[in-house]
């Protein structure tokens, strides 16, 4: 009964718990910078073709969801070929990217400049803005290309 017992928290522990996987040679799709170092950031996309796609931040990677036709090579048909992974900011843990809150706004930045940190609950997000600021909790679908343009400094 233990051993069974043990072994249903070691594999729970393993799916939900588990961190992103960034190799050391990964380098963001956008920014073209590797992300190892800056593992609180890190974003990824797995593709059905089973490829995966690392961006140094969750701007980089709505810049991918938003724009992929800018990369033709993926074949990306509809979102739905996407799984979308992030990391919590607080546990570095991975985080389904729609399920994910993220803070607008705050005096933390990515590699990639002003950004969106993620958060697996929107309590997470509420204490990080109470230390470091920002303007908006926004949920998955909140994030919008505009926003994302804005963070870039590409306004049209």
């Amino acid at each position: 009964m233990m051993k069974k017992l043990c072994l249903i928290l070691v594999t729970l522990s393993a799916l939900f718990g588990a961190k992103v996987d960034i190799p050391k040679d990964a380098q963001c799709l956008i920014r073209k910078v590797q992300i190892y170092q800056h593992p609180e950031w890190a974003s990824t996309i797995t593709l059905r073709s089973g490829e995966h796609l690392y961006f140094s931040s969750p701007k980089s990677m709505f810049e991918f969801y938003f724009e992929s036709s800018r990369w033709p090579e993926y074949v990306i048909r509809t979102k739905e070929d996407m799984q979308i992974y992030v990391t919590d900011y607080d546990t570095m843990e991975k985080i389904i990217a729609q399920e994910a809150y993220f803070v607008y706004g705050s005096s933390k930045t990515s590699i990639s400049g002003d950004d969106l940190p993620a958060f697996s609950t929107k309590a997470q997000a509420e204490a990080f803005v109470k230390k470091f600021g920002g303007t908006r909790i926004l949920d998955f679908a909140g994030v919008s290309d505009a926003l994302i343009n804005l963070l870039n400094n590409r306004l049209r």
